[in-house]
């Protein structure tokens, strides 16, 4: 047990602010799983809801680690967990509760998630050699995985509007499996974060 606490104790101010991110992540995908067990249009909206909460926190997370001088290794690495969750994982989910379950949907969003993983890692393996001489990165490798909050948005209005399920936007098309074209934007938004011509400025 002291051990457990002690290690709570070795957390800077900008790891809860990480955390929270990462609990607002699992929150949507809980929101999403019960939207499919109960059917409720609120339960969605309010999962989808916590995506943009959990933006401000990882914004916040690197700004307050920054201005106390907390930087660490632990902090990189949680952000980037709580990232995969919530930019990543969450939106999968979301998109998946919202009528994406197709064959070729899943191939897509699992596509989505892998290529947020893999962007993740690669910028915590290149991010000291990025490093400029302020002791920050300057730029991205490939779209941080945080612009999927644009999906969420996206899948957002479509709710709203009650175009989800069998009113998806633009349909499905049976190629062997089903496919719902509206999947594609993750497809696109998974494959600019993995680039490795496409530099993005690091505010």
């Amino acid at each position: 047990m002291k051990r457990h606490f002690s290690m709570l104790r070795e957390f800077h101010l900008a790891d809860w602010f990480t955390l929270a991110n990462a609990f607002c992540g699992t929150g949507a995908v809980f929101a999403a799983m019960r939207f499919l067990q109960e059917g409720r249009t609120s339960d969605l909206l309010w999962g989808m809801a916590l995506i943009p909460l959990a933006f401000i926190f990882d914004a916040l997370d690197g700004k307050i680690a920054r201005w106390r001088h907390t930087a660490s290794t632990l902090g990189r690495e949680l952000d980037s967990l709580s990232d995969v969750i919530s930019f990543g994982v969450a939106p999968a989910a979301l998109a998946y509760a919202c009528g994406m379950q197709g064959g070729w949907d899943w191939l897509v969003l699992s596509y989505f998630v892998c290529c947020g993983v893999s962007r993740l890692a690669r910028y915590n393996v290149t991010a000291e050699a990025m490093t400029g001489d302020e002791g920050k990165v300057k730029y991205f490798e490939g779209t941080p995985i945080p612009t999927s909050l644009a999906l969420v948005v996206v899948l957002a209005i479509a709710t709203w509007q009650g175009s989800i399920g069998d009113a998806l936007w633009f349909g499905s098309v049976d190629l062997g499996w089903e496919l719902h074209p509206l999947v594609l934007m993750f497809a696109l938004s998974g494959s600019l974060m993995i680039s490795k011509t496409l530099h993005v400025p690091k505010p």
